[in-house]
Protein backbone atom coordinates (compact mmCIF):
# COMPACT_ATOMS: atom_id res chain seq x y z
CA UNK A 1 0.00 0.00 0.00
CA UNK A 2 1.41 3.20 -0.60
CA UNK A 3 2.09 5.95 1.37
CA UNK A 4 -0.67 8.98 2.19
CA UNK A 5 -0.15 12.30 2.13
CA UNK A 6 -2.14 15.39 2.73
CA UNK A 7 -0.47 18.51 3.25
CA UNK A 8 -0.83 20.30 6.33
CA UNK A 9 -1.06 23.52 4.42
CA UNK A 10 -4.80 23.55 2.70
CA UNK A 11 -3.97 26.49 0.18
CA UNK A 12 -1.08 23.93 -1.08
CA UNK A 13 -2.66 20.34 -0.59
CA UNK A 14 -4.05 18.06 -2.54
CA UNK A 15 -6.86 16.13 -1.73
CA UNK A 16 -6.31 12.21 -0.30
CA UNK A 17 -5.23 9.83 -2.86
CA UNK A 18 -8.68 8.11 -4.25
CA UNK A 19 -7.49 4.64 -3.12
CA UNK A 20 -9.15 5.52 0.25
CA UNK A 21 -12.57 5.28 -2.02
CA UNK A 22 -11.93 2.30 -4.41
CA UNK A 23 -9.27 -0.15 -2.81
CA UNK A 24 -10.70 -3.17 -0.82
CA UNK A 25 -7.63 -3.10 1.07
CA UNK A 26 -7.46 0.16 2.17
CA UNK A 27 -11.16 -0.46 3.51
CA UNK A 28 -10.05 -3.37 5.32
CA UNK A 29 -7.46 -1.52 7.00
CA UNK A 30 -9.36 1.45 7.66
CA UNK A 31 -11.62 -1.09 10.18
CA UNK A 32 -8.76 -1.85 12.86
CA UNK A 33 -6.65 1.16 12.01
CA UNK A 34 -9.75 3.65 12.73
CA UNK A 35 -12.86 2.10 13.87
CA UNK A 36 -11.91 -0.21 15.99
CA UNK A 37 -9.80 2.34 17.95
CA UNK A 38 -12.38 5.38 17.57
CA UNK A 39 -15.64 5.52 20.03
CA UNK A 40 -18.87 4.86 18.73
CA UNK A 41 -22.32 6.01 19.21
CA UNK A 42 -24.62 3.08 20.73
CA UNK A 43 -27.85 5.14 21.51
CA UNK A 44 -29.60 6.84 24.69
CA UNK A 45 -30.00 5.08 28.24
CA UNK A 46 -33.25 4.67 27.33
CA UNK A 47 -32.19 1.18 25.57
CA UNK A 48 -31.77 -0.13 29.43
CA UNK A 49 -34.25 2.37 31.13
CA UNK A 50 -34.95 0.52 34.31
CA UNK A 51 -33.11 -1.94 36.64
CA UNK A 52 -31.78 -5.31 35.63
CA UNK A 53 -32.15 -4.39 31.41
CA UNK A 54 -30.33 -6.18 29.49
CA UNK A 55 -29.41 -4.97 25.78
CA UNK A 56 -27.57 -6.93 23.42
CA UNK A 57 -26.40 -5.20 20.11
CA UNK A 58 -24.26 -5.20 17.48
CA UNK A 59 -21.43 -2.96 17.16
CA UNK A 60 -21.15 -1.60 13.36
CA UNK A 61 -23.27 -4.65 11.86
CA UNK A 62 -21.42 -5.76 8.40
CA UNK A 63 -18.16 -4.12 9.26
CA UNK A 64 -16.86 -5.01 12.75
CA UNK A 65 -19.20 -6.98 13.74
CA UNK A 66 -18.57 -7.31 17.23
CA UNK A 67 -21.64 -8.56 19.23
CA UNK A 68 -22.09 -6.53 22.46
CA UNK A 69 -24.25 -6.06 25.61
CA UNK A 70 -25.79 -3.15 27.95
CA UNK A 71 -26.65 -4.15 31.41
CA UNK A 72 -28.17 -2.33 34.02
CA UNK A 73 -27.32 -3.08 37.22
CA UNK A 74 -29.76 -3.01 40.30
CA UNK A 75 -28.13 -0.07 41.69
CA UNK A 76 -28.25 1.83 38.19
CA UNK A 77 -24.93 1.22 36.87
CA UNK A 78 -24.96 0.65 33.12
CA UNK A 79 -22.31 -1.27 31.65
CA UNK A 80 -20.75 -2.16 28.20
CA UNK A 81 -20.09 -6.28 27.84
CA UNK A 82 -18.80 -8.72 25.00
CA UNK A 83 -22.10 -10.53 24.40
CA UNK A 84 -19.62 -13.89 24.25
CA UNK A 85 -19.98 -16.73 26.67
CA UNK A 86 -15.91 -17.27 27.42
CA UNK A 87 -16.62 -21.05 28.04
CA UNK A 88 -17.14 -21.84 23.97
CA UNK A 89 -17.93 -18.57 22.00
CA UNK A 90 -21.81 -18.65 22.08
CA UNK A 91 -23.42 -15.27 21.58
CA UNK A 92 -25.03 -14.93 25.88
CA UNK A 93 -28.12 -12.78 25.17
CA UNK A 94 -30.15 -13.24 22.17
CA UNK A 95 -32.75 -10.11 22.53
CA UNK A 96 -33.54 -7.60 24.88
CA UNK A 97 -34.81 -8.88 28.14
CA UNK A 98 -34.76 -7.99 32.50
CA UNK A 99 -32.48 -10.62 34.21
CA UNK A 100 -31.10 -11.15 36.97
CA UNK A 101 -27.71 -12.65 35.82
CA UNK A 102 -26.69 -13.33 32.39
CA UNK A 103 -26.65 -17.38 31.72
CA UNK A 104 -25.51 -19.09 28.46
CA UNK A 105 -28.17 -20.87 26.69
CA UNK A 106 -25.31 -23.35 25.70
CA UNK A 107 -23.69 -24.68 28.73
CA UNK A 108 -25.06 -23.01 31.50
CA UNK A 109 -22.47 -20.89 32.50
CA UNK A 110 -23.23 -17.93 34.41
CA UNK A 111 -22.43 -14.22 34.73
CA UNK A 112 -23.36 -11.46 36.71
CA UNK A 113 -24.79 -8.19 35.30
CA UNK A 114 -21.40 -6.60 35.76
CA UNK A 115 -19.36 -9.09 33.69
CA UNK A 116 -17.67 -11.20 36.65
CA UNK A 117 -17.87 -15.15 36.20
CA UNK A 118 -20.55 -16.43 38.64
CA UNK A 119 -20.67 -20.33 37.91
CA UNK A 120 -20.53 -22.85 35.84
CA UNK A 121 -22.21 -26.41 35.93
CA UNK A 122 -19.51 -29.67 35.55
CA UNK A 123 -16.68 -27.81 35.99
CA UNK A 124 -15.04 -28.97 39.71
CA UNK A 125 -12.26 -30.80 38.38
CA UNK A 126 -10.60 -27.89 36.05
CA UNK A 127 -7.49 -26.46 37.83
CA UNK A 128 -6.63 -22.88 37.96
CA UNK A 129 -10.81 -22.09 37.86
CA UNK A 130 -12.03 -19.90 37.28
CA UNK A 131 -9.95 -16.77 36.31
CA UNK A 132 -10.03 -13.03 35.03
CA UNK A 133 -10.20 -14.57 31.56
CA UNK A 134 -13.58 -16.60 32.79
CA UNK A 135 -15.61 -12.67 33.31
CA UNK A 136 -16.96 -11.41 30.36
CA UNK A 137 -14.89 -8.79 28.38
CA UNK A 138 -15.65 -5.18 29.79
CA UNK A 139 -15.51 -2.31 27.38
CA UNK A 140 -15.16 1.76 27.99
CA UNK A 141 -18.63 3.09 28.17
CA UNK A 142 -18.95 6.65 27.93
CA UNK A 143 -22.12 8.54 29.14
CA UNK A 144 -22.71 12.45 27.88
CA UNK A 145 -26.04 13.36 29.34
CA UNK A 146 -28.44 10.25 27.93
CA UNK A 147 -25.96 9.45 25.15
CA UNK A 148 -23.86 6.43 25.26
CA UNK A 149 -20.51 5.21 23.45
CA UNK A 150 -17.86 2.73 23.57
CA UNK A 151 -14.92 1.64 21.97
CA UNK A 152 -13.18 -1.71 21.09
CA UNK A 153 -10.07 0.00 22.42
CA UNK A 154 -8.60 2.37 24.69
CA UNK A 155 -6.20 4.25 22.48
CA UNK A 156 -8.09 7.47 22.95
CA UNK A 157 -10.00 9.09 25.94
CA UNK A 158 -14.03 9.96 24.59
CA UNK A 159 -12.72 14.00 25.95
CA UNK A 160 -10.82 14.18 22.50
CA UNK A 161 -13.57 13.52 20.69
CA UNK A 162 -16.29 15.32 22.51
CA UNK A 163 -15.54 17.98 24.75
CA UNK A 164 -15.76 20.52 22.58
CA UNK A 165 -19.24 19.54 21.25
CA UNK A 166 -20.07 19.78 25.02
CA UNK A 167 -18.83 23.08 25.86
CA UNK A 168 -20.97 24.63 23.09
CA UNK A 169 -24.40 22.92 23.16
CA UNK A 170 -24.09 21.98 26.88
CA UNK A 171 -26.81 24.41 28.04
CA UNK A 172 -29.11 22.50 26.18
CA UNK A 173 -31.68 20.36 28.54
CA UNK A 174 -30.79 17.34 27.18
CA UNK A 175 -32.93 15.37 29.76
CA UNK A 176 -35.92 16.61 27.69
CA UNK A 177 -34.68 15.04 24.55
CA UNK A 178 -36.81 12.04 23.60
CA UNK A 179 -35.73 9.04 21.26
CA UNK A 180 -38.94 9.08 18.48
CA UNK A 181 -38.09 5.68 16.57
CA UNK A 182 -40.90 6.40 14.28
CA UNK A 183 -38.83 9.25 12.79
CA UNK A 184 -36.07 7.77 12.79
CA UNK A 185 -34.70 6.12 9.32
CA UNK A 186 -31.85 3.71 7.39
CA UNK A 187 -30.75 4.75 4.39
CA UNK A 188 -28.46 2.65 2.29
CA UNK A 189 -25.88 4.61 -0.51
CA UNK A 190 -23.82 3.59 -3.33
CA UNK A 191 -20.75 5.17 -2.34
CA UNK A 192 -17.87 4.67 0.09
CA UNK A 193 -18.12 6.44 3.51
CA UNK A 194 -15.24 8.70 3.33
CA UNK A 195 -17.26 10.08 0.63
CA UNK A 196 -20.51 10.77 2.40
CA UNK A 197 -18.38 12.05 5.35
CA UNK A 198 -16.45 14.78 3.40
CA UNK A 199 -19.97 15.80 1.72
CA UNK A 200 -20.97 16.52 5.50
CA UNK A 201 -17.92 18.11 6.09
CA UNK A 202 -18.17 20.69 3.93
CA UNK A 203 -20.85 23.80 3.17
CA UNK A 204 -19.24 24.75 -0.23
CA UNK A 205 -22.28 22.22 -1.93
CA UNK A 206 -25.40 23.61 0.21
CA UNK A 207 -26.09 26.59 -3.22
CA UNK A 208 -25.81 24.05 -5.77
CA UNK A 209 -27.46 20.80 -4.51
CA UNK A 210 -29.94 22.07 -1.67
CA UNK A 211 -31.86 24.84 -2.97
CA UNK A 212 -34.16 24.83 -0.11
CA UNK A 213 -31.42 24.33 2.39
CA UNK A 214 -30.16 27.32 0.91
CA UNK A 215 -33.16 29.25 0.94
CA UNK A 216 -33.07 29.06 4.81
CA UNK A 217 -29.10 29.28 5.55
CA UNK A 218 -27.40 32.22 4.89
CA UNK A 219 -24.21 30.98 2.59
CA UNK A 220 -22.45 33.89 3.01
CA UNK A 221 -22.39 33.35 6.90
CA UNK A 222 -21.82 29.56 7.09
CA UNK A 223 -18.64 28.96 9.51
CA UNK A 224 -16.59 25.95 10.02
CA UNK A 225 -14.78 25.58 12.75
CA UNK A 226 -12.10 22.92 13.22
CA UNK A 227 -11.28 21.12 17.00
CA UNK A 228 -8.48 18.98 17.14
CA UNK A 229 -7.71 16.17 17.06
CA UNK A 230 -11.45 14.47 15.98
CA UNK A 231 -14.00 16.91 15.80
CA UNK A 232 -15.50 19.97 13.59
CA UNK A 233 -18.18 22.21 13.75
CA UNK A 234 -20.32 23.95 10.85
CA UNK A 235 -23.07 26.83 12.06
CA UNK A 236 -26.17 27.38 9.82
CA UNK A 237 -27.40 30.93 10.00
CA UNK A 238 -30.73 31.75 9.41
CA UNK A 239 -31.57 34.38 6.20
CA UNK A 240 -34.90 35.29 7.63
CA UNK A 241 -33.82 35.39 11.64
CA UNK A 242 -36.45 32.76 11.95
CA UNK A 243 -36.71 29.17 13.56
CA UNK A 244 -33.52 30.00 15.33
CA UNK A 245 -32.18 29.00 18.79
CA UNK A 246 -32.94 30.90 22.11
CA UNK A 247 -29.25 30.68 22.58
CA UNK A 248 -28.47 31.38 26.30
CA UNK A 249 -26.00 34.74 27.33
CA UNK A 250 -22.70 31.88 28.27
CA UNK A 251 -23.33 30.98 24.82
CA UNK A 252 -20.66 32.28 22.51
CA UNK A 253 -22.97 32.34 19.79
CA UNK A 254 -25.18 34.23 21.64
CA UNK A 255 -26.66 37.14 19.17
CA UNK A 256 -26.48 34.90 16.26
CA UNK A 257 -29.58 33.92 14.30
CA UNK A 258 -28.64 30.10 14.82
CA UNK A 259 -30.61 28.24 13.02
CA UNK A 260 -28.63 24.90 13.02
CA UNK A 261 -25.28 23.24 14.81
CA UNK A 262 -23.56 20.55 12.57
CA UNK A 263 -20.88 19.06 14.81
CA UNK A 264 -19.00 16.08 13.21
CA UNK A 265 -17.14 13.23 15.57
CA UNK A 266 -14.19 11.17 13.93
CA UNK A 267 -14.96 9.36 11.54
CA UNK A 268 -18.27 8.53 11.12
CA UNK A 269 -20.40 10.59 13.74
CA UNK A 270 -22.91 13.29 12.97
CA UNK A 271 -24.57 15.47 15.84
CA UNK A 272 -27.17 18.12 14.41
CA UNK A 273 -28.72 19.76 16.53
CA UNK A 274 -32.05 22.11 15.47
CA UNK A 275 -34.71 23.46 17.20
CA UNK A 276 -36.32 21.08 17.19
CA UNK A 277 -33.85 18.62 18.85
CA UNK A 278 -30.96 16.26 17.96
CA UNK A 279 -30.74 14.11 15.07
CA UNK A 280 -27.68 11.94 15.27
CA UNK A 281 -26.57 9.98 11.67
CA UNK A 282 -24.13 7.21 11.66
CA UNK A 283 -22.08 6.32 8.55
CA UNK A 284 -21.81 2.49 8.84
CA UNK A 285 -19.24 1.52 6.36
CA UNK A 286 -20.63 -2.18 4.52
CA UNK A 287 -18.47 -2.50 1.30
CA UNK A 288 -15.94 -0.26 -0.30
CA UNK A 289 -18.51 1.09 -2.69
CA UNK A 290 -21.82 1.39 -0.04
CA UNK A 291 -22.68 2.55 2.95
CA UNK A 292 -25.77 2.08 5.44
CA UNK A 293 -26.69 5.94 7.12
CA UNK A 294 -28.59 5.66 10.53
CA UNK A 295 -31.00 9.01 11.58
CA UNK A 296 -31.89 8.68 15.13
CA UNK A 297 -34.09 11.24 16.39
CA UNK A 298 -34.64 12.86 19.77
CA UNK A 299 -37.22 15.29 19.70
CA UNK A 300 -37.47 18.47 22.17
CA UNK A 301 -40.10 20.97 20.70
CA UNK A 302 -41.95 18.76 18.87
CA UNK A 303 -43.59 22.09 17.80
CA UNK A 304 -40.95 22.94 15.82
CA UNK A 305 -39.76 19.82 14.11
CA UNK A 306 -41.06 20.71 10.64
CA UNK A 307 -39.63 24.03 10.32
CA UNK A 308 -36.47 25.47 9.42
CA UNK A 309 -32.89 23.46 8.30
CA UNK A 310 -33.91 20.88 9.87
CA UNK A 311 -37.85 20.37 8.81
CA UNK A 312 -36.83 18.59 5.97
CA UNK A 313 -34.21 15.65 6.32
CA UNK A 314 -34.97 13.45 4.18
CA UNK A 315 -35.40 15.52 1.34
CA UNK A 316 -31.77 16.98 1.91
CA UNK A 317 -30.70 13.46 2.83
CA UNK A 318 -31.94 12.20 -1.21
CA UNK A 319 -30.11 15.39 -2.41
CA UNK A 320 -26.78 14.16 -0.92
CA UNK A 321 -26.99 10.75 -1.66
CA UNK A 322 -27.48 11.67 -5.30
CA UNK A 323 -24.10 13.33 -5.87
CA UNK A 324 -21.87 11.40 -3.70
CA UNK A 325 -22.55 7.87 -5.60
CA UNK A 326 -21.93 9.84 -8.70
CA UNK A 327 -19.00 11.23 -7.43
CA UNK A 328 -18.36 7.58 -6.33
CA UNK A 329 -18.51 6.41 -9.99
CA UNK A 330 -15.97 9.38 -10.95
CA UNK A 331 -12.97 8.91 -8.56
CA UNK A 332 -13.07 5.71 -10.26
CA UNK A 333 -12.17 7.33 -13.58
CA UNK A 334 -8.16 6.50 -14.61
CA UNK A 335 -7.89 10.22 -15.45
CA UNK A 336 -9.04 11.12 -11.50
CA UNK A 337 -6.46 11.25 -9.01
CA UNK A 338 -6.23 14.17 -6.72
CA UNK A 339 -8.38 17.28 -6.81
CA UNK A 340 -7.80 21.21 -4.64
CA UNK A 341 -9.43 22.40 -1.58
CA UNK A 342 -11.16 25.65 -1.62
CA UNK A 343 -9.45 27.57 1.51
CA UNK A 344 -12.39 29.03 2.92
CA UNK A 345 -15.17 26.52 2.07
CA UNK A 346 -13.41 22.78 2.93
CA UNK A 347 -11.62 23.17 5.96
CA UNK A 348 -13.63 20.10 7.20
CA UNK A 349 -12.89 17.95 4.31
CA UNK A 350 -8.87 19.03 4.25
CA UNK A 351 -9.19 18.18 8.27
CA UNK A 352 -10.69 14.42 7.58
CA UNK A 353 -8.32 13.64 5.05
CA UNK A 354 -5.46 14.74 7.01
CA UNK A 355 -6.47 12.46 9.96
CA UNK A 356 -7.34 9.27 7.34
CA UNK A 357 -3.80 9.78 5.84
CA UNK A 358 -2.40 9.83 9.37
CA UNK A 359 -4.27 6.79 10.68
CA UNK A 360 -3.05 5.13 7.64
CA UNK A 361 0.21 5.89 7.78
CA UNK A 362 1.22 4.84 10.80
Amino acid sequence: MSTFFVDPDIAKAKTISTDVYTSNEVFEIFKEKIFANSWQFIGSSELTSQKNNCYPFTLLENYLNEPLLLTREESGKIHCLSNVCTHRGNLLMYEACKALNLRCKYHGRLFQLDGKFKSMPEFKEVKNFPSADDDLHALPLYQWANFLFTSLGKKFPPEDFFKDMIARVGWMPFNDFHFHPDLSKEYFVKANWALYCENYLEGFHIPFVHAGLNAMIDYGDYETELFFPFSSLQIGISKTGEDCFDLPSSSPDHGKNVAAYYFWIFPNMMFNFYPWGLSVNVVQPHAVGKTKISFFSYVWKEEKRNAGAGGDLDKVELEDEEIVQKVQKGVRSRFYRHGRYSVTREKGTHHFHRLLAEFLNQ
